[in-house]
């Protein structure tokens, strides 16, 4: 009842908002704005989104004013009598005078209230460009899945609309598949399909691979079944080659990207360890406090660098998981109810949710013995991230494994469909003489199934099993290929043909993510020679050449030019360590998610923390 409330309400204020601003949106000013709502795909119409924007403008630019006035009200009158004084000085006249207080009040309030108002509505704008961009990429990535798996279907006996029906019903072609069912939606309202394809042409903000790709296909359909097979044909291999130049930029990105971390995650431990060293030959003006009784300019610079390295790691990570892509990595999901804890050692998500309480165990336990709130977060971390790193890599790799003998299972099946044998013979053939270890269940399981369909004509029970199959797998690999079986032989299509296409699919696939495999294990190596690099250089500056300047300063022949005490490992040994620490998370998380994606950063980041750890106490640093 509170939630049909709520969008009774929500429904009074849109049209609220639409009488009173609805008239902006022909304004020339939102043309872009309007070519950028069809992109964007939101599920208003672009005058209820305009007044939206519009009426959350002026809320809060008239917030803000009356906050300008009312805390201006607050002030000392004889502040605001300065001020206006101050006001009347820029004035042209003698400089005499001053301007009343209120006059100037209002005028900020104004002020603040226009400038607000602006940028509300230029964020409005920014948002559309956000989405619309955000689709276009999504939509690049997923084309050339969907055109291949058209491909597959266009051997078949349906029609283009049904064709174009089972491609949007596939969740693995994301914002393409979308964009088809918005296809067939509009066909539906119109009765044409070739209005559809025109109009999604004209509104997709792909307008270089998506929108040329349905006029095409609307030209070809229409010129029969062997024109609509040739194109696909020659368009898959186009994306295909496109993908390629595409992965050839983001390696080049990813180079560079590489290269700016090392140098900005090393530089502040560079240039801490500088810092420390100038303050032990000249204490005087790093040991002076910004400010009475505040932080020394030494502390001041180690904390701004412990935020920089942060900040830069932060960013890293997020690009390169950018950049990585989303093809390349699996999503887990935590079960509902006891079955979280009984698949806690095989899914990283329930890992997470169960080894939580132990970690948050330990952390209590270190802070009852006394350790520093620093170590206390930072093994705390450790103990929740390792175990769960852990299960992440031993998953990854059982599915690693289990796309290397699903490359070996569909050639197998692809020879004997080949020779003639019917698919679910094929199938049980394969899995009765081959072994394939990891899959060995999952292929004995699709055996049966189809074994209850043999001879049968159920297709629609053989498209069940695939489909199980295909989730009892669960790696990407396995969803981009043996579903492109379940759509071609379920529209009637040539199996001998389909395993030929699939065959080539999921041998570039493989190859593909292996070669991809082998480029990102470089990016982690350099994460974590990077942490060591800096490991080491630390321990050795604060064990050994820093202690040595600080013993050094206490000799009588010291000289004038090293003060006494300057160094004090009690107070700038924990914030070494800190920001260390602090680096060694930064390349962690980079190594990891460029190695395995987020849950593995937990693997590599609690790795080198507790690698960091164990050296500064090895050497007696903390």
């Amino acid at each position: 009842m509170r939630s049909g409330w709520g969008r009774a309400f929500g429904a009074r204020l849109d049209r609220g908002a639409y009488a009173l601003f609805s008239r902006h949106a022909d304004r020339p000013r939102h043309d872009r704005d309007r070519d950028r709502h069809r992109g964007a795909a939101l599920s208003v119409g672009f005058e209820t989104y305009l007044a939206r924007v519009y009426a959350l403008a002026w809320t809060v630019g008239l917030c803000a004013g009356g906050a300008v006035v009312a805390l201006g009200a607050t002030l000392d009158p004889a502040l605001l009598d300065s001020l206006g004084e101050a006001a009347f000085a820029v004035v042209p006249g003698d400089g005499s005078g001053s301007v009343s207080p209120r006059p100037l009040l209002a005028a900020c309030g104004l002020f603040a209230a226009g400038s607000l108002r602006l940028a509300v509505i230029g964020l409005g704008g920014v948002y559309l460009r956000f989405r619309s961009n955000a689709r276009r990429a999504a939509i690049e990535r997923s084309l050339p899945g969907a055109v291949r798996y058209l491909r597959a279907l266009a051997d078949g006996s349906e029609g283009r609309r049904a064709m174009l029906r089972r491609t949007a019903d596939r969740d693995a072609y994301g914002e393409t598949a979308e964009a088809l069912d918005r296809v067939l939606e509009t066909a539906a309202l119109t009765g044409s399909l070739d209005t559809g394809l025109r109009n999604v042409a004209r509104e997709t903000p792909s307008r270089e691979l998506l929108s040329p790709f349905l006029l095409r296909f609307r030209e070809h359909a229409t010129q029969g079944s062997a024109s609509l097979r040739r194109y696909l044909r020659a368009e898959s291999r186009m994306l295909s080659h496109r993908q390629s130049r595409a992965r050839e930029r983001a390696d080049g990105y990813r180079r560079l990207l590489a290269k700016l971390f090392v140098a900005s995650v090393a530089s502040p431990a560079l240039f801490v360890v500088a810092v420390a060293a100038a303050s032990v030959l000249s204490a005087g003006p790093w040991r002076a406090a910004l400010a009475p009784g505040g932080a020394t300019v030494r502390a001041t610079l180690l904390y701004a660098c412990l935020g920089s390295v942060l900040a830069v790691g932060a960013a890293a990570t997020a690009s390169v998981a950018r950049l990585r892509p989303r093809t390349q990595g699996r999503t887990y999901e935590r079960p509902p109810g006891p079955e979280t804890l009984s698949t806690a050692l095989s899914n990283p998500a329930s890992a997470a949710f169960v080894f939580a309480f132990p970690a948050v165990a330990a952390g209590w336990c270190l802070w009852i013995v006394g350790e520093p709130p620093a170590n206390v977060a930072l093994l705390g971390y450790a103990a929740h991230a390792l175990p769960v790193g852990v299960v992440a890599i031993r998953r990854g790799r059982l599915d690693d494994r289990k796309d290397r003998e699903m490359r070996d299972f569909v050639h197998a099946v692809a020879g004997y469909v080949g020779l003639g044998q019917p698919f679910g013979s094929a199938v049980e053939t394969v899995s009765g003489e081959v072994s394939f270890d990891a899959l060995q269940r999952d292929i004995d399981d699709l055996a049966f199934r189809l074994g209850l369909t043999t001879g049968t004509g159920d297709a629609d029970a053989r498209r069940e099993a695939l489909d199980r199959f295909v989730a009892r797998v669960g790696t990407p690999l396995a969803t981009q290929t043996v579903g492109l079986v379940t759509g071609a032989l379920t529209v009637g299509s040539d199996a001998g043909t389909t395993f030929e296409t699939l065959q080539t699919e999921i041998g570039s696939l493989y190859d593909r993510r292996a070669a991809f495999r082998s480029r990102m294990l470089l990016y982690a190596a350099i994460g974590w020679a990077t942490a060591l690099f800096v490991i080491g250089l630390v321990v050795a500056a604060d064990a050994y050449a820093l202690a040595w300047l600080a013993r050094f300063s206490t000799t009588p022949d010291a000289g004038a030019a090293i003060a006494s005490g300057a160094f004090g490992a009690a107070s700038d040994g924990p914030r070494l360590y800190v920001l260390t620490q602090a680096t060694a998370f930064a390349c962690g998380w980079f190594s990891g998610v460029a190695s395995r994606g987020r849950y593995a950063a937990l693997f590599h980041s609690g790795a080198l923390v507790v690698i960091c750890y164990a050296v500064f106490a090895a050497f007696g640093a903390i």
